[in-house]
């Protein structure tokens, strides 16, 4: 099975609890998704942080699943450990880098899956499966027992088949946690330039829901782009360097270029942080007038395995092209499925609300989900 990279038992009398290959689990090793670390994992000796109120609720951990190699990239699959099947469509792309974690929701094998999210990486694979992802707020969930990828983007977050089950992910992550009483209804439409067809799927969702919908433009968007690619690289780099210097082998060739790339980045870093947050105090005024942004979560329907873009610079681009503006300006966003005109594989809607807006965006969700359900 290429869900999981370690299968567990799932004792306990709670919820069935899927983990990203990323997080420590006591006893279990943290594999990365990358033989280079396999190679010297030991069994964790405690949980990450952000395990202890799934162990107070009793979560039954069915397995720590699969990931693309370091979290690095957003198409799902992986040279060391093979690729989760797409719950939905076998022949297509699971998304990534939190592909097993959407697939084990999606095919029914846990109720709730944690993932983490440094440029997309909970809510692209959400959408390529047909799942619910919600991207928390940068800080709000511990990042102790996580591996790092990027220390000023990463967040962990829940993932399931609906919002229900991402509000019970987000309870485990943080007891006490509520979604709030009253949806949004004013929302601001991101303008973009997707695929029509996901265009359409999102301005129908939106339409359905009742919602007051203005079109915005933000002038910070591109900015905040150019931060968050330098950001990335540097940080990666960051993380991993000492990877490429020890064992080369145990990396891919994509995965070793990615880390090249970050050093030239790297110097850059603190001045690229500066800016985002600059540019971020600026783009969160945008909350006065509107409550939520919505925008699609990727511009294109999951691609197949063996189309020819995969792998190749213009689909990683298509991938990320609407999710890094929540994780470098540090907000919370949700993925949730919503249909096509026509019928046939689901696109995705991507709300993003304020920093410590989970409540709200998954009230806001839930109106979604009834509006557009069949």
């Amino acid at each position: 099975m290429t869900t999981f990279i370690t299968p567990m038992s799932g004792v306990g009398s709670g919820p069935r609890l899927a983990v990203k290959d990323l997080i420590d689990v006591v006893n279990t090793p943290t594999t990365a998704g990358c033989k280079a670390v396999a190679d010297r994992a030991q069994p964790a000796t405690t949980d990450a942080a952000c395990m202890a109120g799934a162990r107070a609720a009793g979560a039954r951990i069915v397995g720590k699943t699969n990931l693309t190699e370091l979290a690095a990239t957003g198409v799902g699959t992986n040279p060391w450990f093979g690729t989760p099947i797409n719950p939905i469509d076998p022949s297509r792309i699971p998304g990534g880098s939190s592909s097993g974690s959407a697939v084990a929701v999606g095919a029914g094998d846990a109720d709730v899956a944690y993932g983490t999210d440094t440029g997309g990486s909970v809510r692209i694979p959400a959408a390529c499966c047909g799942v619910v992802g919600l991207k928390t707020t940068f800080g709000r969930i511990p990042l102790d027992g996580v591996w790092p990828l990027g220390r000023s983007l990463d967040s962990v977050g829940p993932m399931a088949r609906d919002i229900a089950g991402a509000e019970l992910g987000m309870q485990l992550l943080e007891p006490g946690f509520t979604r709030a009483d009253v949806a949004a209804t004013v929302i601001g439409r991101i303008a973009t330039q997707a695929d029509p067809v996901v265009d359409a799927a999102v301005d129908d969702a939106l339409a359905a829901a009742g919602f007051e919908v203005v079109v915005i433009d933000p002038v910070e968007i591109e900015a905040l782009g150019n931060a968050f690619v330098t950001l990335y690289f540097a940080e990666l780099w960051e993380a991993d360097h000492h990877l490429a210097e020890t064992n080369q082998d145990g990396l891919s060739v994509e995965v070793l270029e990615m880390i090249a790339l970050g050093s030239v980045f790297a110097p850059l870093r603190d001045e690229a942080r500066a800016e985002a947050d600059r540019l971020t105090a600026s783009f969160c005024q945008i909350f006065e007038r509107v409550q939520l942004l919505a925008m699609p979560t990727i511009g294109i329907l999951p691609p197949r395995l063996d189309d020819p873009l995969v792998g190749t610079e213009s689909l990683t681009l298509a991938l990320v092209q609407f999710t890094p503006l929540a994780n470098v300006t540090g907000l919370p966003a949700l993925s949730i499925p919503v249909p096509v005109a026509g019928g046939g594989f689901p696109s995705s809607l991507q709300l993003i609300g304020p920093h410590n807006g989970e409540d709200l965006l998954l009230a806001t969700g839930q109106t979604v989900e009834r509006a557009v359900a069949p």
